[in-house]
């Protein structure tokens, strides 16, 4: 399930994750991205088997806090699922976009996403479900990379870049 949300956030309703994605409707999300103390940014690489945006390069994890769950939860939640990085800390909330994307198999994500930041050192241990690679590098460097080669990032993680939080 999903928290269906208004343009503020609030909730005002639930629905079946696959229905919103088909539906469109907007719906609660996060994206957490993770920086090292050197302050390079890991990204992975989606696993083929994503039901949109698959081998696509994009933030350290993203996904849908679950009802009545709180948000840092469930970026720790998801964090140690999809990337095997269990932390105890709290992450910062840094800000939200609001977007809407379509997809070439007929879903469409739209979502208000808040945006959070991890520092951290660990290592992810990848599942494979969610992604098959991953990888540090500068900010700067990905941004050229997304000025190079824009199909190989994820939608939102190239609109957060271009949003100015990661400067």
């Amino acid at each position: 399930m999903v928290i269906l949300v208004d343009n503020q956030d609030n909730q005002i309703g639930l629905m079946e994750k696959l229905k919103a994605h088909e539906y469109g409707l907007l719906h609660r999300a996060f994206s957490v991205f993770i920086l090292n103390s050197k302050g390079k940014m890991l990204l992975q690489k989606r696993a083929a088997s994503k039901y949109h945006s698959p081998n696509l390069w994009t933030n350290a994890c993203c996904s849908h806090p679950q009802p009545n769950e709180d948000l840092q939860d469930a970026c720790k939640r998801r964090l140690k699922e999809e990337i095997g990085i269990h932390t105890t800390q709290d992450l910062e909330h840094i800000g939200h976009v609001l977007y809407k994307a379509p997809f070439e198999n007929g879903l469409t994500e739209h979502e208000y996403d808040h945006i959070l930041v991890l520092r951290t050192e660990e290592q992810p241990i990848l599942n494979p479900d969610e992604a098959s690679d991953f990888r540090y590098a500068d900010i700067q460097d990905i941004k050229k990379e997304i000025e190079q080669r824009p199909e190989e990032f994820t939608v939102w993680f190239k609109l957060i870049l271009e949003k100015g939080f990661f400067n």
